[in-house]
């Protein structure tokens, strides 16, 4: 494989492996912005990837699967929002329960209904690249850029949208209003907790979204299958400084690495285990180089 095709082959899974960090992350900014840190990323990415998973194989429709990924995973979120501002339970207590709680009822239900507690697999037409017939006209990127699934082009739409939403809208100034001084909120004649609620279910909405995104491009849902990209999420939201841009960098940085580490496993006589372990290293070295540089902006 030559230096050129490596590095198409590498940028072209990158993109393709960032959306479903991309959609996780963004829906995690919500909450983050609204005031409180949404720790129960992976729980609502797991059940949105069975969701879509179920509808995908009931009904043969990638839209019907993808609404029923986001739909599953936005009343999770609902739930654990009323936990939390209504019932006053602790954020990351609650996010912890959110988490096992998705983990086993998803076992259940696939077990139940599917009889296996392991592989569920459908068949759907396939996922199709609306622009690859435009790969030629750009060297290098364009078979890179163009050759990316919808699943991908969504999430970068989602990721405007989510831009133009929290940074150019008044609902957006609210959310960020919420988290910065709700009592400012509460004095204009509004409800800081109406602003929650709501950031709690566009967060479980677009993990509904990263979790459609792993299970449908795949046709399959496979356990676990989140595979810890919900903490990594969090960390892009961290180094993306709460910014749908930022994020997007931080996204593209983590998703590089787990390209990476694929491609490397055919390369090198390494471990498979340390080789497959890329991301996570990335992931934490990303957080202590991102501490260290915030304390180094704060002295």
């Amino acid at each position: 494989m030559t230096g050129g095709s490596t590095i198409e082959t590498l940028l072209g899974s990158a993109l393709g492996a960032m959306a479903p960090l991309l959609f996780a992350s963004l829906g995690g900014l919500f909450t983050e912005l609204s005031g409180t840190l949404n720790i129960a990323l992976e729980g609502l990415m797991l059940l949105g990837a069975f969701a879509a998973a179920v509808a995908a194989h009931g009904t043969g429709s990638l839209a019907l699967g993808l609404l029923a990924g986001a739909g599953a995973a936005g009343i999770l979120a609902l739930a654990f929002g009323l936990s939390t501002l209504k019932l006053k339970a602790n954020p990351f207590i609650s996010g912890l329960a959110t988490n096992l709680f998705a983990s086993g009822f998803v076992a259940l239900l696939s077990r139940h209904f599917f009889g296996t507690a392991s592989v569920l697999s459908f068949r759907l037409p396939p996922v199709k690249a609306p622009l690859a017939a435009l790969s030629p006209s750009l060297p290098l990127i364009g078979p890179s850029l163009f050759s990316q699934t919808w699943v991908t082009y969504l999430s970068w739409a989602f990721a405007i949208l989510a831009w133009i939403l929290l940074q150019r809208t008044s609902l957006g100034m609210r959310i960020r209003a919420t988290g910065a001084n709700p009592q400012a909120v509460v004095v204009s004649g509004f409800s800081p907790d109406r602003y929650r609620l709501f950031s709690f279910v566009a967060s479980g909405i677009a993990c509904g979204l990263a979790g459609a995104s792993l299970s449908l491009p795949l046709s399959a849902y496979v356990p676990q299958m989140s595979a810890g990209r919900g903490w990594i999420a969090l960390v892009a939201i961290f180094l993306g400084r709460r910014r749908p841009a930022g994020i997007f960098a931080a996204c593209f940085v983590f998703a590089l690495a787990e390209s990476y580490s694929n491609y490397a496993q055919g390369q090198f006589s390494l471990p498979s285990q340390l080789i497959l372990a890329i991301p996570y290293l990335a992931t934490l070295a990303a957080l202590v180089a991102g501490t260290a540089a915030e304390r180094m902006r704060n002295r």
